[in-house]
């Protein structure tokens, strides 16, 4: 029987994977920025901005918000997203301490 090896990694191990895999499309880089850039914008703008597809762009929302790397408040029948600041703030620092880990005294042995 097979199971999961992330079980085998630590909780900061697994939450920067996962980060790292909502972040790792275009499209959802670019979602992040104009929510940075805007502070908030309905779904429908942010669709406007992108070379996607409404629905494309809905998935991509929807990706981000599952990790609550954006939160989106229903008013009426559009969603008013906006970033999780204090969440992007710590992946910042868990992302800034992994890459000074992993370059701090640096010296390849090959």
């Amino acid at each position: 029987m097979t199971y999961a090896k992330t079980a085998d990694f630590t909780p900061t191990q697994q939450e920067l994977a996962r980060l790292a895999k909502a972040l790792a499309h275009p499209a959802r880089i670019a979602i992040i920025q104009l929510l940075a850039a805007k502070k908030s914008c309905i779904s429908g703008d942010i669709a406007a901005e992108l070379p996607l597809s409404r629905t494309t762009v809905s998935q991509h929302l929807q990706e981000l918000k599952a990790l609550d790397l954006i939160r989106g408040d229903i008013d009426g029948l559009t969603v008013c997203y906006c970033l999780n600041v204090e969440l992007l703030r710590r992946v910042q620092a868990q992302f800034a301490d992994f890459f000074a880990e992993a370059t701090t005294g640096f010296d390849c042995a090959c």
